[in-house]
């Protein structure tokens, strides 16, 4: 975690994340030759979701392709740092202020647990959702209240291993691995093509967010999104200006010292921006705890570099364009702005009241 003050009152909860990991879950034996599924009725579906900021670290740590690594880590695998802050610390003045829309990692539970199940004919509670992340914070972030579904109690995300300790497992398991297809929601993509969202090494969405709201709003086409470090590499703005007059404003702020001074701005009511992007990690998820630091706290800058180009180097395909993203919509959430797609796509926050302790966290 980032900020050791807001992790006060998660203790409990992450010492219960930590000793969830632990257990031995009744996991199905490998799938028979001739393709015969397993029986559901004697135990849980085992599925893992891998962040696309994880992947750049497997390919880095074995000297792989992405689309490889990927593939290695499917062999293998087949034998809310900021919210949390905002709700805890910050409160009111800012909870009003957040983007309601769920996290991938909350999205992608959804998509298990709902969309998947039903695919697949199963009861949520008997698939085990395993995520891989770059960071801790998503272990506090899957057991955040508000993130079970209405429709059942089953949570998005039952286990986040981070990508160190996933590799840490890999490099200690003296079994034989072999690549596999990677399995994935619809059957008739490519598989063999990795692809991100695009914008920054982050889970954000701002040069996605910028570009619809330039068209949408102005009708002003966009084709690279040109960020502007201001006082560090870590606070950007991005500008959509036409005829000398600034039309959209948008930041990404990562860490928690360009948070306390992009807050202290909005509470004044002198906060400039249409849009932010925040991340507690400095550097965005790429450069999160669980994937990118030594064993004695630090940076390990060579590998951070090094993941940097090979995320750069996926190819970028926007979600619009994909028919199957068009599909779940009408099929699945009942259309674009449906009861189905508020509940299942969007959360809310919680604005408790201060804690003695949280009025003398100070950076």
């Amino acid at each position: 975690m980032k900020c050791e003050h807001c992790t006060r009152k998660e203790c409990i909860k992450k010492t219960k994340t930590d000793d969830q990991e632990n257990v031995s879950e009744e996991a199905p034996s490998p799938a028979p030759a001739n393709g015969e599924k397993c029986d559901t009725s004697k135990h849980k579906v085992l599925v893992v979701s891998v962040c696309p900021q994880s992947l750049p670290y497997f390919a880095a740590k074995f000297n792989l392709s992405v689309t490889d690594a990927s593939r290695r880590l499917c062999g293998f695998l087949k034998s809310l740092g900021w919210v949390r802050y905002a709700e805890r610390v910050l409160g009111r003045p800012v909870t009003p202020h957040l983007c309601t829309a769920k996290s991938p990692q909350q999205v992608m539970g959804s998509l298990v647990k709902d969309y998947f199940a039903r695919q697949q004919n199963l009861s949520p509670e008997k698939i085990f959702h395993v995520i891989v992340a770059p960071c801790y914070d998503r272990k506090l972030e899957a057991l955040r209240e508000g993130f079970s579904s209405a429709s059942h109690s089953s949570r998005g995300a039952d286990c986040v291993l981070t990508s160190g300790e996933i590799a840490q497992i890999m490099e200690q398991s003296d079994l034989s691995v072999q690549d596999a297809t990677v399995d994935i929601l619809f059957g008739d993509l490519e598989e063999e093509k990795v692809t991100r969202h695009d914008g920054a090494s982050s889970d954000g969405h701002l040069a996605h967010v910028f570009r619809h709201a330039a068209k949408e709003l102005f009708n002003e086409d966009v084709e690279e999104v040109t960020y502007r470090a201001l006082r560090n590499k870590d606070f950007q703005e991005v500008t959509l200006e036409k005829n000398g007059e600034v039309l959209l404003r948008f930041a990404a702020a990562y860490g928690f010292r360009n948070i306390q001074n992009m807050i202290l701005k909005l509470k004044k009511g002198a906060l400039p921006y249409h849009f932010v992007e925040v991340l507690a990690c400095p550097g965005g998820c790429l450069n999160g705890r669980g994937q990118a630091q030594t064993r004695d706290g630090r940076v390990d800058k060579a590998l951070l570099r090094q993941m940097e180009g090979i995320y750069s180097d996926i190819p970028v395909r926007p979600p619009e364009t994909s028919a199957h993203v068009q599909e779940l919509y009408q099929q699945w959430l009942e259309g674009v702005d449906s009861p189905k797609a508020q509940e299942t796509l969007h959360t809310t926050f919680q604005s408790p009241e201060h804690c003695a302790h949280s009025l003398d966290i100070r950076w």
